[in-house]
């Protein structure tokens, strides 16, 4: 169930990252960015490792910066998987950590962003994270969603999506390979009532949205221009 991929270039993970703060949300810790202003708010879901990454902060302080107010849950409850932990493996550790209690979860950090006066809402998932955005797609609770290198994404869950949806995929990715993808988008093409936009950038291997080396200058560009497909998503659909 599992791949390799989901473990490699661990972030290391900092409570005090970004330009936010944490509150409670929803009954979960929450990583905030942001203004109430907006109206419009943008649920990140995070992969694995949960939501103290620095990559995955700074990428919702660049969301918020663009208009939104996002907030980032602690769906792993201050157990993201670490890698180094021998009693815990991935196939394990997945066991107490399903995308589908992420999904649950999610609903009322949903309703208490709408009880805040945000009238739109849309998600981004990332790995682990896009399964749980794919099933909050499959009704209208949100605007769109977003899936960068998604897990466990079958073509049976696309056929149910209900909301705009832009996938963004990796040339190198064992959980999500382009065969895949292109399954995907097949199926999206026939979904006329669902705008859909599916991309796969080259050169890159899984998990890299949010799993990059900030002085490595050929990782930041792609990642950059995955954020900035993101943020067009939701400039068009989350208003």
């Amino acid at each position: 169930m599992s791949g390799a991929q989901c473990c490699e270039n661990p972030p290391t993970l900092s409570s005090s990252s970004g330009n936010g703060c944490v509150q409670q949300l929803g009954g979960l810790q929450t990583y905030v960015s942001g203004s109430l202003d907006s109206k419009l708010g943008i649920l990140l879901v995070s992969d694995i490792f949960g939501y103290e990454a620095p990559n995955l902060r700074n990428l919702a302080d660049k969301v918020a910066a663009a208009g939104f107010y996002v907030v980032v849950p602690d769906f792993l409850h201050g157990d993201p998987y670490v890698p180094e932990n021998a009693e815990k493996p991935l196939p394990i550790w997945i066991k107490s950590h399903g995308t589908d209690k992420g999904a649950e979860e999610a609903k009322p950090v949903i309703e208490a962003l709408k009880s805040k006066g945000i009238s739109a809402v849309g998600a981004a998932g990332m790995c682990w994270g896009a399964k749980v955005v794919g099933e909050l797609g499959k009704s209208d609770d949100l605007k769109a969603i977003v899936m960068a290198h998604p897990s466990f994404v079958t073509v049976d869950d696309i056929k149910e999506i209900k909301v705009p949806i832009s996938i963004l995929g990796a040339e190198t990715d064992k959980m999500s390979p382009p065969e895949l993808l292109k399954q995907f988008e097949e199926v999206l093409s026939t979904k006329t009532e669902v705008d859909s936009f599916v991309k796969i950038f080259p050169g890159v291997s899984h998990g890299w949205t949010v799993r990059y080396n900030n002085e490595d200058a050929a990782a930041v560009k792609p990642a950059e221009e995955a954020h900035q497909d993101m943020l067009e998503w939701f400039a068009k659909y989350v208003k």
